[in-house]
């Protein structure tokens, strides 16, 4: 069977990639797991499941057919609705889950959705453990060799109608709920580490990706003080991300510098994300902001370890910046799983992404858009966006070509090579990275030179041979 997990659980088409009979598989799959590794205790033998989802209209579909998996592999299911990714660690702390489910493809199209798991110590599963789960799909009857191709078949009903047994042993057929005041639980959450945040008069607009933050990103502003101009704030089921939020961010900066208003965030579908808007018009992305939070926390005794934790693909004006302020710097890959990896690994709390994955493990192990922009406010202190300081960028162009085969692409060694020589010429001024997307199929060319005309004269070229090999 071909690997279902990528960098960020199980996504693809709904109904034809993540149909609800791969839901409601999977949901079966990680109870009986959660069930072998003894989740449950003498009085409540059965895990304990919360499922949270965003806007997508498939959603509700895959949260019923993953809550019936659950089910029949004897687990209790907690409907906890559409609420922030985040939302889903914080719970698992707060009511003792064993495992937290969130339905999300975070910034992909609304005809995308995505299943993730959060295991009961409120991180995601480790690669270990999805392969766990993989293979009980395998034994527990699912035949297609490539997921992918949306046919997936199950196993013949037990007697009984009851989910194969674990250990021999059949469970009993487990309960579905809903699970009130989870809006809530997530306010007072940041409603307690922000406390000391006074927003009054702030000049601000928000823009919700139609997504999971919808309601909980304007309400916690309102109870900090601020009156925001909120935008995409009207989910339809097909309107996530769509000309709007962190992947769409130039709609924001329209409303920011035509309202003459003081700056702007863009969350994504799922709230793990952020990016943010300058009275300017200028995006300010996820190195900018980690850089402020970082100075903050540090000027402050608060950035723990005195290090924060990026990925490959951060500016390089950002680790000149840190190195200045006496922080240290660790890289990881590109996702946001490794970037909690290692500031576990390494007991820091700060660390994310340029994408806008901002995780402060102070407050929760997970990117947290709201958080994060909440995070930014502190550290500037009522002083202006556009007079940041943190770090000086160099000329980056990032950008993303569609192939059919990814992986095919990447094995080009014309395109290794071609690579390696750009990365020579560069060497000791900027640097060149091409990597394939986790989640869809996309080669990413990046390209940080001294000059924006050098940075766009390499990437171009790569690019087109990119296209080239994809043909």
């Amino acid at each position: 069977m071909r690997k279902l997990f990528g960098t960020d659980g199980v996504r693809g088409v709904a109904g034809e990639v993540l149909t609800a009979e791969l839901a409601l598989r999977l949901g079966r799959a990680v109870t009986q797991e959660a069930t072998a590794q003894g989740a449950g205790d003498r009085e409540r033998p059965a895990p304990r499941v919360l499922v949270i989802r965003d806007t997508r209209e498939s959603g509700e579909m895959l949260e019923s057919a993953l809550a019936a998996g659950v089910a029949s592999a004897g687990g209790e299911v907690l409907l906890g609705g559409v609420l922030p990714t985040p939302a889903a660690p914080l719970l698992l702390g707060r009511y003792g889950f064993d495992v937290a489910v969130v339905i999300s493809a975070s910034h992909n199209p609304y005809r995308d959705n995505g299943i993730k798991f959060f295991g009961a110590d409120g991180f995601k599963l480790s690669d270990a453990a999805e392969l766990a789960i993989e293979k009980r799909l395998d034994t527990g009857g699912c035949s297609s060799a490539d997921p992918a191709s949306g046919s997936v078949e199950l196993e013949p009903p037990a007697v009984g109608g009851r989910a194969p047994a674990v250990g021999g042993v059949a469970p009993a057929v487990g309960r579905i709920r809903t699970l009130q005041g989870t809006h809530e639980d997530y306010l007072r959450a940041l409603h307690t580490r922000f406390a000391a945040l006074d927003l009054t008069g702030l000049d601000v607009v928000l823009d919700c990706a139609n997504g999971s933050t919808h309601r909980a990103a304007p309400e916690i502003f309102r109870r900090l003080g601020a009156e925001p101009v909120v935008i995409a704030d009207a989910p339809d089921g097909r309107n996530i991300n769509d000309g709007c939020g962190s992947t769409h961010v130039d709609a924001l900066a329209e409303v920011v510098t035509a309202g003459g208003h003081a700056l702007g965030f863009a969350f994504d579908g799922d709230g793990d994300r952020l990016l943010a808007v300058d009275r300017h018009g200028a995006v300010v992305d996820g190195d900018e902001l980690i850089a402020l939070a970082a100075l903050h926390l540090k000027a402050e005794g608060r950035l723990t370890g005195d290090g924060v934790a990026v990925t490959v693909m951060t500016n390089y004006g950002f680790f000149g910046a840190m190195e200045a302020a006496g922080v240290q710097c660790a890289t990881t890959k590109v996702g946001d799983r490794y970037v909690l990896e290692e500031l576990r690994a390494r007991g820091w709390s700060l660390g994310g992404e340029q994408s806008g994955h901002i995780i402060d493990m102070g407050f929760v192990a997970s990117g947290d858009g709201i958080a994060a922009a909440l995070l930014t406010l502190e550290a500037l202190a009522g002083g202006d966006l556009a007079d940041r300081h943190a770090m000086r960028k160099l000329p980056q162009r990032l950008v993303n070509v569609p192939v059919g085969d990814r992986d095919a692409v990447m094995a080009a060694g014309e395109l290794t090579t071609a690579a390696d020589a750009a990365n020579a010429e560069l060497a000791g001024r900027g640097r060149v990275l091409v990597r394939p997307s986790g989640t869809e199929q996309l080669v990413r060319v990046m390209v940080e030179a001294p000059s924006r005309e050098e940075t766009d004269a390499v990437c171009a070229a790569l690019v087109a041979l990119v296209e080239r090999l994809a043909r």
